[in-house]
């Protein structure tokens, strides 16, 4: 059951210059995005999962990247989307530092198996430090996807 996160983060899924400045405004910035991207009517239901799953705890995870996600009856499949700010989003991180990098991701109940696959992937890619710095790099949404695809194929030929 593999996924390949260049066909779930498109360029169009990518936003470069995120303005929110906290965690409840970034979440509202990126939802919006996936509903555009994805055409969902369920805005507020989709920002409410991402909400309730943040309560539980901080998905701000290390070196300035955060992957809050949640499971809903709403969606079909692994959806997402990529934020990055570059003055950097108190997010209340495991680290106490700010957020630059977020992959936002909803999927249905029904593809918790395909969730926690999209989930490893994106953590096996941030493992790399050179990944960071080449998505902090980039100049716009192609430039970060390109970098998500050569990643993930460095990623990919590890595990061949």
């Amino acid at each position: 059951m593999s996924i390949l996160l260049r066909e779930l983060f498109t360029s169009a899924r990518i936003k470069v210059r995120v303005e929110a400045e906290d965690k409840d405004e970034v979440f509202e910035e990126l939802v919006d995005l996936l509903v555009t991207q994805y055409r969902l009517d369920c805005r507020d239901e989709v920002l409410d999962a991402i909400r309730r799953r943040e309560e539980k705890m901080s998905t701000g995870i290390k070196r300035g990247i955060a992957i809050p996600h949640a499971k809903t009856a709403l969606t079909k499949g692994v959806i997402g989307v990529i934020g990055i700010s570059r003055a950097g989003i108190d997010y209340q991180s495991l680290d106490g530092e700010p957020v630059h990098l977020l992959f936002l991701l909803v999927s249905s109940e029904a593809d918790a198996g395909l969730h926690l696959a999209v989930l490893k992937k994106i953590a096996l890619l941030v493992e790399n430090p050179d990944f960071y710095e080449a998505v902090m790099a980039a100049a716009d949404a192609e430039a970060v996807h390109k970098t998500i695809v050569r990643f993930e194929d460095i990623l990919d030929s590890q595990d061949a």
